[in-house]
């Protein structure tokens, strides 16, 4: 079988609390399209979809980093 390489993500080289910055901005940028949206001012209702997805491998990320740090004390 082939190893698998393993590549650097975002997620090891920002810290959890960085992490905790971004997915609380991109929340409120989720906000902010779905109101536009309702408001039929959105260009491309696409972005909700791909803010909905970022927060969800944002929150995985952290979920990773949290358990990375309890294993290591």
């Amino acid at each position: 079988m082939a190893e698998k390489k393993t590549i650097k993500t975002a997620s090891e080289v920002k810290t959890a609390e960085q992490l905790k910055a971004e997915l609380i901005a991109k929340q409120a940028d989720l906000h902010e399209a779905k109101r536009s949206h309702a408001a039929g001012e959105l260009v491309n209702p696409r972005v909700l979809t791909s803010t909905r997805k970022e927060i969800a491998r944002l929150n995985t990320a952290i979920r990773a980093a949290e358990l990375e740090q309890k294993e290591s004390n």
